[in-house]
């Protein structure tokens, strides 16, 4: 840890950190806990799995940012508190909004009935609850302070047409500032790997570290977050522990295989999942309208030969994709594909909302966040709306073509061997999975956890409640 850290701090963004937290203290955690830190990707990766995505202007992020970042490399830190209002310049207010000029030289301006809305006192916003109380629609329009005070923690208005008293702390308005834009929410980045990154060095947690402490539950769902998927060592062969072992992070997803599954190749279900033939890579759920977040599977027992297990990163492969062929991504980022299980005779699944594409983004940030791909649940595409018929078949075919040359090209393919003892959790919108044929008597069990779920479990272990609550 030491050493990471030493290598860390000659980086460009650690100088940057340091810069803005002058005399702090970072305490190393020298235990068996830590997380693992062995190699390069490592050491790339956590530099940036907590990114705070903010403007030009913002001086005083980093110092969060650090807090953040510290967090996920296990080490603790005292961060300088932030000085954000300027101290040269007045607030101000009118009869539409109030205005906040910060020590970093631009001014926000808040709607006042924004503002009244957004009140955070017990009686406007439920201390436990986290629910909004205020009527919105009893505000009148015209709301306006009727004066405005700056307090050394925050901003607090005194309104004109009720006398109700308000008061906003200034980490959560420069936060929320929305004119202009001063911080966006925290984005968790990753690493993109191919075969070789991983294959020597997979992301792995022990069972015990994740079963005594929320500190070892952090360590997990952030490696999940960073690499899209994880081992867990010495898991205790039972259906049972393995539950236990899910349990950590969520329930369990019920879906119509079930809640927890403990299965063999026998068609229990009628899905090609449930017999001895070779799977080719895929995400699951293609057909739900809300495809399963993460799929956990702990094999635990075969006697027979074959059943290798192969990943792919889905967002490696369409950055591949991307550079090589981008109207090829544009194609499958836009062509939206039908999917359907029907194999079962009480089941009918098709998606209840417009079926989506291979490759989706997030609306505001045009991030990539999901890829959706399993050639096999793929229904009928007569359906071609806001494209030319002629044209876009063509490109469809093109398209999932040169996909699926990138996504089993060797170097992008981690095959590997799933044993008893050590379980396999992976991020079901971002990693594609699959396996070779097999013989003989195969057992495994897992289940599906929500992504909702994940997160939440993920930010609330790695950032903690205050950090997370700041972004309501």
């Amino acid at each position: 840890m030491r050493r990471f850290l030493k290598s860390l701090l000659n980086l460009r963004q650690a100088r940057q950190i340091a810069r803005s937290a002058q005399g702090n203290s970072v305490r190393t955690a020298a235990n068996s806990n830590s997380p693992i830190l062995r190699n390069a990707i490592d050491r790339a990766a956590l530099r940036s799995i907590y990114s705070w995505r903010t403007s030009k202007q913002t001086q005083h992020a980093p110092s969060t940012r650090l807090s953040a970042l510290s967090r996920s490399m296990g080490v603790n830190a005292n961060v300088v508190p932030r000085t954000v209002v300027s101290p040269h310049h007045q607030l101000s207010f009118d009869n539409k909004r109030v205005y906040i000029p910060w020590d970093e030289g631009v001014t926000s301006s808040y709607h006042n009935i924004w503002l009244r809305d957004s009140c955070q006192c017990s009686s406007c916003f439920h201390p436990i609850t986290k629910q909004r109380l205020i009527n919105t629609f009893s505000i009148p329009t015209t709301v306006h302070p009727e004066s405005v005070e700056a307090l050394d923690a925050g901003l607090k208005i005194l309104w004109a047409n009720d006398g109700h008293e308000s008061f906003y702390p200034w980490d959560w308005l420069h936060l929320h500032s929305y004119q202009p834009v001063l911080e966006k929410h925290l984005s968790f980045r990753r690493v993109l790997w191919s075969r070789g990154d991983v294959q020597d060095d997979p992301p792995v947690v022990e069972f015990a570290n994740v079963m005594e402490s929320d500190a070892g539950v952090a360590e997990w769902t952030s490696k999940i977050k960073l690499y899209g998927f994880c081992f867990v060592e010495n898991v205790p062969v039972t259906p049972d522990d393995t539950e236990k072992l899910i349990n950590r992070i969520s329930f369990a997803r019920q879906t119509h295989y079930g809640g927890f599954w403990d299965f063999t190749s026998d068609l229990a279900k009628n899905d090609t999942a449930y017999t001895d033939l070779a799977l080719g890579l895929h995400t699951d759920g293609t057909y739900f309208t809300d495809p399963p977040g993460l799929q956990l599977l702990h094999l635990l027992h075969h006697n027979g030969s074959g059943g290798e297990s192969v990943l792919a990163d889905g967002f490696k492969a369409a950055r591949v994709l991307r550079e090589e062929a981008p109207e090829h991504y544009k194609t499958l980022s836009r062509i939206r594909i039908p999917a359907h299980s029907a194999g079962n005779e009480d089941v009918c699944i098709r998606p209840a909302t417009t079926s989506r594409p291979i490759l989706n983004h997030d609306e505001a940030t045009g991030e990539l966040v999901q890829v959706r791909w399993n050639n096999d649940d793929r229904s009928t595409m007569d359906r071609w709306e806001g494209g030319d018929p002629d044209v876009d078949v063509i490109r469809f075919y093109e398209a999932i073509r040169k996909w699926h040359e990138i996504v089993t090209r060797p170097e992008i393919e981690y095959w590997f061997k799933l044993r008893p003892g050590r379980a396999l959790i992976f991020d079901n919108w971002r990693i594609m999975h699959g396996r070779s044929a097999f013989d003989g008597e195969r057992r495994l069990c897992g289940a599906y956890i929500n992504m909702d779920d994940f997160d939440s479990r993920m930010r609330l272990t790695n950032l903690g409640r205050e950090a997370v609550l700041k972004y309501l």
